[in-house]
């Protein structure tokens, strides 16, 4: 699999922002039998099965965890693909995340009114015993 440059920085800095908090997770990073390409093929191999198209970062990351801490996942076979990474917007205090505005209607709304009644009450409560 030829992944793109983006891709490859993606995974690898969070794999490596993981490892430097994490020292469980180090160690398996660490390995000399895990490397950057057999992650992006077992990633790509997984992707694949799904048969789905689009996934979240966090899927994608996790399925990167994965391969370097389960040992029972060997070298996997190349799959050929193509990956896309969008980088998340920067989170900002101040702006709204933009939503679809109402239909605009030139005639007002009818309001209806309807006649409400006061339920009746038919079974005993605790304090009519």
């Amino acid at each position: 699999m030829k992944a793109s440059e983006n891709f490859k920085n993606a995974i690898e800095k969070y794999l490596s922002t993981l490892a430097q908090g994490d020292k469980a997770f180090a160690l398996h990073y660490s390995k000399a039998s895990k490397n950057l390409d057999g992650c992006l093929n077992y990633i790509g191999g997984e992707v694949k099965k799904t048969g789905l198209c689009f996934f979240d970062n966090q899927e994608i990351f996790d399925m990167a965890v994965k391969y370097y801490t389960d040992d029972t996942i060997g070298k996997p076979a190349p799959v050929a693909f193509k990956a896309v990474v969008q980088s998340p917007a920067a989170a900002d205090l101040f702006s709204q995340p933009e939503t679809a505005a109402p239909p605009i209607n030139s005639e007002p709304v009818p309001i209806v009114k309807k006649d409400v009644k006061p339920a009746v009450q038919t079974a005993l409560t605790l304090f009519d015993l």
